[in-house]
């Protein structure tokens, strides 16, 4: 058989020819999404009002936008609460997004968001730094084996303190601990003055304060309440067992505390508040503890009011917080994602979250923040408050969470005002709540 060199060549270079065309149709497109840059427009974030000292998410914004190459970007705010954000970002999402780039969400929402597909999973490839997020925190973003947000912000409970009544070296770090020290301050002398001249704080009439109004305050502080007892409310493999000893006790705790004693253990105001009404009582010098966010630290330490208020320490909450803050994710329907995920990665970087803390008392969600030197110099408790953080608890991971912490709620509730029993069947109703069952 004659044999064609040429031709054999031209084949060989063809293969050759083949194999390069295939390699640049694979590889385009990832160079081309590593040269585009952000989408120009404006972008949206719509968040819950900043309850943060100073408007410092606006001031991040302000320098996002002074950067001049990028789309400017604006923050809408939603007002009313943490349910009333939710249910208008619902309302926003169902009808396809509108102008949302991102939504700031509390981090029990991200399950609904993520399953209903009104988010975008963020871009990894793009990402350049995600090593310096707390575990916690960033573990609240991820859902099916994705990335669908950064930490904007992080939270944990702390038991604020009378430093004039409890000894900064001896704060409770359970609840029978708070009990003793309450019987303590309410059965010893009234407050002195302090050295350096000026009045006494006025004398509490109470122990204990929390957040206990029908919102999602009292989801958290009941929750707290179970696992500070040893007791649980769902379990690792998603079952409710709220149904134990352990977690009754947890809720008896309360609800004696709430019942008419001397001393009076819980305020039983505290039925009515949330989280200004608390600070405000514990402010006031009404009460000996009090359970809050660690925003109120900066807003103490201020003097928002006025005037200075009682002498104050801050500890870890009994047993295990509740980890709260927010989620910066990108809206399913952007015309902006790789504009919004980069105005994201500005908002998370370590920068950022040092000035959210630092002059927004809002808790950090990268651990760099807290060994900075101007940052404790500030905030004293910042090793407590790293700590509450890497040992919070989420909540349940649902999509229907929601109506899981409703019904939980109207169990709690009844709960408080019965000595801590629980009503009739209620196990079975939040089982089938939590898996949205009707």
């Amino acid at each position: 058989m004659r044999r064609h060199p040429g031709r054999t060549g031209f084949v060989a270079g063809l293969a050759v020819g083949a194999v390069v065309a295939i390699l640049v149709a694979v590889a385009l497109p990832v160079l081309l999404r590593d040269r585009a840059g952000p989408e120009p427009g404006t972008l949206v974030i719509l968040s819950g009002t900043d309850d943060g000292y100073g408007g410092q998410r606006q001031a991040l914004i302000d320098q996002w936008n002074a950067l001049g190459d990028r789309p400017r970007a604006e923050i809408v705010p939603v007002t009313g609460g943490t349910d009333a954000e939710r249910d208008e970002m619902l309302v926003r999402a169902q009808a396809g997004g509108g102008d949302v780039d991102i939504y700031n969400l509390d981090v029990p929402r991200m399950a609904e968001f993520v399953d209903a597909g009104y988010l975008r999973p963020l871009d990894e490839d793009r990402l350049t730094d995600l090593d310096g997020f707390l575990e916690n925190p960033l573990n609240s973003c991820r859902r099916a084996g994705r990335l669908w947000a950064l930490p904007f912000n992080t939270d944990a409970g702390l038991l604020y303190y009378r430093a004039d009544l409890v000894p900064a070296a001896e704060p409770p770090s359970s609840w029978p601990g708070i009990v003793s020290w309450t019987e303590k301050a309410l059965a010893g002398p009234p407050p002195k003055p302090p050295v350096g001249g000026g009045p006494a704080a006025p004398a509490p009439v109470a122990g204990y304060t929390g957040q206990f109004a029908d919102y999602e305050g009292l989801t958290v502080n009941a929750l707290e309440a179970i696992w500070a007892a040893g007791g649980d409310v769902v379990d690792r493999d998603g079952n409710v067992v709220i149904d134990s000893p352990e977690a009754r006790d947890g809720l008896t705790r309360l609800a004696v505390g709430l019942g008419r004693g001397n001393p009076q253990i819980v305020l039983p105001d505290s039925t009515t508040f949330k989280e200004a009404e608390a600070a405000q009582a514990f402010r006031d010098g009404k009460v000996v503890f009090m359970r809050n966010w660690p925003v109120w630290y900066q807003r103490f330490a201020g003097g928002e009011s006025g005037r200075p208020p009682v002498p104050f320490g801050v500890t870890r909450v009994p047993g295990r917080s509740v980890l709260g803050g927010q989620n910066l994710a990108v809206a399913a329907h952007s015309r902006h994602p790789r504009a919004a995920q980069e105005l994201i990665e500005f908002l998370t970087s370590a920068r950022s979250q040092q000035i959210l803390f630092e002059r927004g008392g809002f808790a950090a969600t990268r651990e760099v923040v807290y060994h900075d030197q101007q940052v404790r110099k500030v905030y004293p408790y910042a090793d407590t408050l790293l700590d509450a953080v890497k040992q919070a608890r989420l909540r349940p991971d649902t999509r229907y969470y929601a109506e899981f912490s409703r019904v939980f709620r109207e169990g709690v509730r009844q709960a408080l005002a019965n000595g801590g029993q629980l009503p009739a069947g209620f196990s079975d109703r939040l089982s089938r709540a939590l898996k949205g069952v009707r």
